[in-house]
């Protein structure tokens, strides 16, 4: 198999028309670490080490290739949203969030809102609103998920901070979530704009080709969901439907990965009535794994499983290789996995682990 028929094998059954429910196995794992890259410098370790300028994912060969949209043209001046005086150091993005470094060297922390200030509707439809939906911005897309897919890989569109963490950070966390309560109309206008662009965004992934388009909110802690089903329902899951339907009205065959840290055995049945057929990234740190299938795992495949905080930083080689032969018999039983390190590697992370992790998920043949 190559690393397209293998990853369609795990998700479609086989070929079949999708459904998880599918028994036809691949011939192993299909494998990738998760978002493609390393932290910066675990980024220069590889480097150094394996002697290449080669991107991880082609000199491991991934499974899975992706695709974003390209860079923004417009130009807007976000500071005309702030009455305080900003940091020089405050770095925007198209949305007109402010973050400023963290404590970490890949970190950035989200302190400044452009919409904090909105008090009604009204005023969030008239933000300067993003052009992500902008037709340059995909250009050369469908030439390049061609490419991919004449080279044997499943092609990925990425669609993350779906919903709920571009709201937030455009908000502001607590004024956000208490907008549920005391300013719902601002909470629901800012949800519904983004819907909007999302919707059109995934049309245009479907309709260039992708197989795959990753949403990804995270709406839990390591304890459990951060809001009650209730508001998940009222802000986010009927929204997070749409931008599905919208993508398999053009492509019935799109699958749809859904992120989300944190333990979210309580929030998943909320995920599959929303129409998503594949769960990121299952932390083991706070998810019972045979518990998470037990419960789901006839309805969605899992992509991840390889813990972030615990085997890949902390374990040894041999027992980053035991971790993925137990992911395997307990998510991939059925061969609907897609196994991955929980989320980017972060310094710590031995290199020897990096290869340890490889080696077995290339190995981890089905029967």
């Amino acid at each position: 198999m190559n690393a397209r028929e293998r990853v369609l094998a795990a998700f479609k059954g086989g070929g079949e028309p999708h459904s998880i429910k599918g028994e036809g196995k691949p011939d192993r794992m299909p494998f990738e670490i998760s978002w493609g890259a390393f932290t910066p410098r675990l980024m220069q370790c590889y480097h150094e080490k394996e002697k290449t300028e080669e991107t991880p994912e082609e000199y491991f060969d991934f499974d899975v290739r992706s695709v974003n949209i390209g860079a923004t043209k417009k130009k807007t001046d976000f500071t005309k949203y702030f009455k305080e005086k900003l940091p020089d150091n405050v770095i925007f993005d198209e949305w007109g969030i402010g973050a400023v470094p963290g404590s970490q060297e890949h970190f950035l922390e989200f302190k400044y809102h452009p919409l904090a200030w909105c008090e009604t509707a009204e005023d969030v439809y008239g933000y300067e609103w993003p052009d992500v939906d902008a037709d340059y911005r995909f250009e050369g897309m469908k030439e390049k998920i061609e490419e991919y897919k004449s080279r044997g890989y499943v092609v990925m569109g990425e669609l993350y901070q779906t919903i709920f963490e571009t709201a937030w950070m455009l908000r502001g966390m607590e004024t956000f979530l208490m907008d549920y309560y005391e300013n719902e109309e601002v909470a629901m206008a800012i949800c519904d704009k983004l819907k909007e662009l999302r919707i059109k965004q995934a049309k245009k992934y479907a309709e260039l080709g992708v197989d795959i388009i990753r949403l990804g909110d995270d709406v839990a802690t390591q304890k459990g969901p951060l809001m009650s089903r209730e508001m998940y329902g009222a802000l986010i899951k009927e929204r997070m439907k749409r931008i599905v339907q919208a993508g398999k009205a053009v492509n019935p065959e799109v699958l749809y990965f859904r992120h989300c840290d944190g333990k979210v055995e309580d929030i998943v049945d909320d995920f599959i009535e929303e129409g998503i057929d594949i769960l990121n990234p299952v932390q083991p740190e706070c998810n019972d794994l045979t518990l998470i299938y037990d419960r789901f795992g006839d309805r969605l495949a899992f992509w991840g499983g390889i813990g972030t905080q615990s085997t890949m930083p902390f374990g040894t080689p041999q027992e980053v290789r035991e971790k993925v032969k137990e992911v395997q018999k307990i998510l991939g039983k059925r061969g609907a996995l897609v196994v991955a390190p929980t989320h980017i590697l972060e310094p710590e992370v031995p290199w020897e682990n990096v290869l340890a992790f490889v080696d077995a998920a290339k190995h981890s043949y089905y029967e």
